[in-house]
């Protein structure tokens, strides 16, 4: 608020009335030596008087102005602490209601959620329970076959393992009377039936071996003393049908230990037996033994089909030390398996890589554990025909 001009012009048209009326009369009155300084005197204070007069009132009116804006401010200033105050308490009370209604429907919610979690948490929690007593009830039904069938299996095992001994003592007894025979008959044509006869009889000697080694029976017989690696060459080209195609290339005079000869004997038969079937009719089959600083190698060549690299892969992993399982096997590589049980025994190594001869060369380690320089027995294990 502004302070008004009005009563400072009056206040000065009054004061300079005053004092020039006084002035005046002072003149008049004051002797004509001093009325002339008198009168400029007078006249200069008159109009300081006037302005002190005009000052003052207008400095009464400025305080007043502005004691009554500060009044003025002060009564709009609690008019609107008033107005903020009732709003402020009017948007308090409206946001505490709208607190309670959210916290309302919070709750509302949070119950409902609570209750629906609850029975999901239940329904699952029956299916769950549903599920694993149907799963216990299948689970414990093929647990129960699974038995059954391992114990069928086993049985199954077990029969022809124990089928296998029969037939092993079958064949040793009849290999004995065979050659009781031999012995006491000296006419050719009798002799060689019955030589036939003895090699019909080592072949299924040599394939009840291999059951009992597939099934895991005692397979074989023992020698008590080292067998001449010669018997173990002979030996094993008696147990295979096509033993006339068979070249032994060995100038070896080392024996085989006792416990190892038969599985020996057993897997190079095998090998030999592999590699006249899978060569033409007509081919020789050629066996290399060569003495090395780790053991003896027997080799065993062919002429027929060169066998493929993923050919060559399937063969060593059926004959390796970590190959045990049998259900991949065809019949035509069963002998094969064979092998890989016997190397697995005795700690034989068995490889095969292409043949110079044009088709494939097996190579069967013996390590030196296996080896024996002492004096063997003449006799052969089996009876094997001569090399041609």
């Amino acid at each position: 608020m502004r302070p008004s001009f009005r009563p400072t012009a009056l206040a000065l048209l009054i004061s300079a009335a005053v004092t020039g009326a006084l002035t005046l009369w002072a003149v008049v009155a004051a002797p004509d030596a001093v009325r002339t300084p008198l009168a400029w005197g007078a006249a200069g204070a008159a109009v300081l008087l006037s302005i002190c007069v005009a000052v003052t009132v207008h400095t009464l009116g400025t305080v007043r102005a502005l004691r009554a804006q500060r009044s003025a401010d002060n009564q709009r200033f609690t008019a609107e602490t008033s107005r903020l105050v009732s709003a402020s308490a009017a948007e308090a009370q409206r946001f505490t209601a709208e607190t309670a209604r959210i916290k309302a429907a919070a709750s509302a919610e949070t119950a409902r959620v609570t209750a629906e979690a609850r029975a999901e948490n239940e329904r699952t929690t029956a299916e769950a329970a549903a599920e694993k007593a149907r799963l216990s009830v299948t689970v414990d039904r093929l647990t129960a076959r699974a038995t059954r069938a391992e114990t069928e299996r086993s049985a199954a095992v077990a029969a022809c393992a124990n089928a296998a001994g029969r037939m092993q003592a079958l064949a040793t007894s009849m290999l004995a009377d065979l050659r009781e025979m031999e012995h006491r008959h000296t006419d050719e044509s009798v002799l060689g039936d019955l030589l036939h006869l003895d090699h019909r009889t080592a072949q299924a000697g040599r394939l009840a071996d291999s059951i009992a080694v597939l099934t895991g029976a005692r397979s074989g017989r023992r020698w008590a003393k080292p067998i001449v690696m010669e018997s173990i060459l002979r030996g094993a080209m008696g147990r295979i049908g096509s033993y006339q195609r068979v070249r032994l290339h060995s100038t070896s005079d080392v024996a085989i230990a006792g416990h190892a000869a038969e599985g020996v004997m057993h897997a190079l038969a095998e090998l030999l037996d592999n590699a006249a079937n899978f060569s033409p009719p007509t081919a020789e089959v050629h066996v290399y033994v060569e003495e090395v600083p780790a053991g003896i190698v027997i080799t065993v060549e062919d002429s027929g089909l060169v066998m493929s690299e993923v050919q060559l892969r399937r063969a060593e992993q059926a004959v390796s030390a970590d190959h045990q399982n049998l259900t991949n096997l065809s019949g035509t590589r069963l002998g094969l398996a064979v092998v890989g049980r016997l190397a697995r025994k005795h700690g034989l190594t068995v490889s095969f890589r292409p043949s110079a001869r044009g088709g494939t060369g097996a190579l069967m380690m013996l390590p030196q554990d296996l080896i024996s320089r002492t004096a063997a027995p003449a006799a052969v294990p089996d009876r094997a025909p001569a090399a041609p």
